[in-house]
């Protein structure tokens, strides 16, 4: 994966394309310092992780230039966001996320808002990095009341 994306920052590179240029490289360096943290290279699973924390951060940036009224930086997050998402599996949808959880609750004879906890904890566990963990917590507390 840390290959594909070098090559996509020398096509972008050669392109012209500035964002997706300084984007990349931002990425790799964070995938640098981890490989240098770990001493030794990175398995796909943990490229995937500082991929999701990358991320995770856009999004959180994004929701607070929105509180500040920074559209200029909100746009400027979101195709950051959108670029380092192309290197993530697909996520699930929330139809697919209720549908999951219903299935678990099913599986485990879950039945009160206690149990919360244990179902995001199974369905973390079945689909890892492929569920938005905030979503998935909305509709667990909607479905165990």
């Amino acid at each position: 994966m840390q290959a594909r994306i070098e090559e996509d920052l020398k096509a972008a590179m050669k392109s012209g394309d500035k964002r997706r240029v300084a984007t990349l490289r931002l990425v790799l360096a964070g995938l640098k310092n981890e490989r240098i943290q770990a001493q030794r290279t990175l398995t796909d699973e943990e490229v995937e992780a500082v991929l999701r924390r990358a991320v995770k951060q856009r999004k959180d940036s994004i929701e607070q230039y929105g509180k500040g009224g920074r559209q200029d930086l909100v746009d400027a997050e979101t195709e950051e966001l959108a670029i380092i998402e192309g290197y993530l599996p697909k996520g699930l949808t929330d139809a697919e996320i209720e549908r999951e959880l219903k299935a678990v609750i099913l599986e485990k004879g879950l039945s009160s808002s206690k149990d919360v906890g244990l179902l995001m904890k199974e369905l973390m566990a079945r689909h890892k990095g492929r569920v938005d963990g905030k979503k998935a917590q909305e509709i667990a507390r909607r479905l165990l009341p």
